[in-house]
């Protein structure tokens, strides 16, 4: 494992049989146990157990491999509280290039600049983020094959223009951006888009730290098509797509809660910026709730293929959990992307760990305007959509505003 001279409390596995420790522990070690204890004691039919990349060829054979290994298959915490101590070496510095993760505290401080909207809540290029995350790294199977994780949707000509990347455009050229700006540093674009997406889950508001992870290497290749999961599609197509990609049914439970945050606005046109729960540009679990109740607010829309999925034998009880314990779906949405931030990696034993350089976790989140937020859910002030998508405080003057301008 390559270190950090920035990380704090980088953690060695103890000499103690039975016990585990890692960068940033954030559960005491009781509680791991307990979690630890738990999946042994359940059939494990529905987790997912497989290892990955040069995992699964030459095994895990550096320390880094051994901590990735164990955050996907259950064993070690895939959140950190981690932080860097010190002074920040200056950006282009000797002191800053002989440390891999100093220049990704700069790129992470402009991609949370960037994400956060002055409600505290995340925006549209927080949620674009995630998905571009999604969609460079998931276009990859065990029987295609496939780019996965290599930045091939923002460096490989038309792949951003393809239609299941409609509306990702946007992102797709400030991520671009990012990495001209700091390929001189050696930077890969696909850390910069996966680092994009934990920086983004992070800042919104209860949302994980996902540990975070660099070195993937790029490929102009475009990604093969049709590996990427359709909102109209039924259960068991998209169950198995993900079983493809070494996800099964809990882990795709779990990353379909990334909706929480969204506004939708080319699945119906004519309800563009819905939110997929009451609460948009929040990363909490209501989607869970929502998505099974036939009481939500008029604005709340539901992707066909969610409503699926929560209803599914194999996916129902996992959903049900997750309708009321915000902390055991981030911790499962966090080993998940983890690996799903690594299909198609082939050295993923020389990569360096860089959580550090992640905002904090905002634990605790109310929202500021709430009583102009659930107007709108009710269908009045279409006009507040555009305003929530940016994350904007709907403070009292922008009210009066609006009221004095719509009557």
């Amino acid at each position: 494992m390559k270190t950090s001279t920035l990380l704090v409390g980088y953690a060695l596995a103890t000499a103690l049989p039975g016990t585990l420790a890692w960068p940033g522990m954030t559960k005491t070690m009781a509680d791991l146990k307990s979690k630890l204890s738990e999946r042994q004691d359940s059939s494990g039919e529905f987790d997912s157990d497989e290892l990955i990349g040069d995992l699964a060829t030459v095994g895990a054979t550096t320390a880094v491999g051994k901590a990735i290994k164990d955050i996907i298959l259950g064993d070690a915490d895939p959140e950190s509280d981690v932080k860097l101590s010190g002074t920040l070496p200056a950006k282009g510095s000797k002191a800053c290039a002989a440390d891999t993760c100093c220049v990704w505290k700069y790129i992470a401080n402009d991609m949370a600049a960037k994400f956060k909207g002055s409600s505290g809540r995340c925006n549209k290029f927080a949620r674009a983020a995630v998905r571009l995350g999604f969609h460079d790294a998931g276009a990859w199977s065990k029987q295609t094959g496939g780019t996965g994780a290599d930045g091939s949707i923002i460096l490989a000509s038309g792949e951003i223009n393809r239609a299941e990347n409609k509306g990702l455009q946007d992102i797709a050229k400030i991520t671009k951006a990012w990495y001209d700006s700091y390929k001189k540093y050696g930077v890969s674009a696909a850390d910069v888009i996966q680092m994009g997406a934990n920086v983004a889950t992070v800042v919104c508001p209860l949302g994980p730290r996902v540990r975070s992870f660099v070195g993937r290497k790029d490929s102009t290749t475009p990604a093969v098509d049709g590996l990427l999961p359709n909102v109209f599609a039924d259960a068991d197509s998209l169950i198995q797509l993900f079983k493809d990609k070494t996800i099964k049914q809990h882990g795709l439970t779990a990353l379909v809660g990334a909706h929480t945050t969204s506004q939708q606005l080319f699945v119906d046109p004519s309800r563009a910026r819905d939110p997929q729960d009451s609460t948009p540009g929040v990363w909490d679990v209501l989607f869970y709730g929502q998505t099974l109740s036939n009481d939500v607010p008029k604005r709340v829309f539901k992707f066909p293929s969610d409503v699926k999925l929560s209803q599914h034998p194999d996916i129902s009880a996992e959903w049900q959990k997750f309708v009321n314990d915000q902390g055991d779906w981030n911790e499962d949405y966090a080993r998940e992307y983890v690996r799903l931030s690594l299909l198609g990696v082939n050295n993923i034993n020389s990569l360096t760990e860089c959580t550090a350089v992640l905002p904090p976790a905002v634990k605790a989140f109310k929202n500021p305007d709430n009583t102009a937020i659930a107007a709108w859910l009710k269908g009045k002030f279409n006009v507040l959509g555009s305003y929530l998508e940016d994350g904007t405080l709907l403070s009292s003057t922008l009210l009066t505003l609006l009221g004095i301008l719509l009557g």
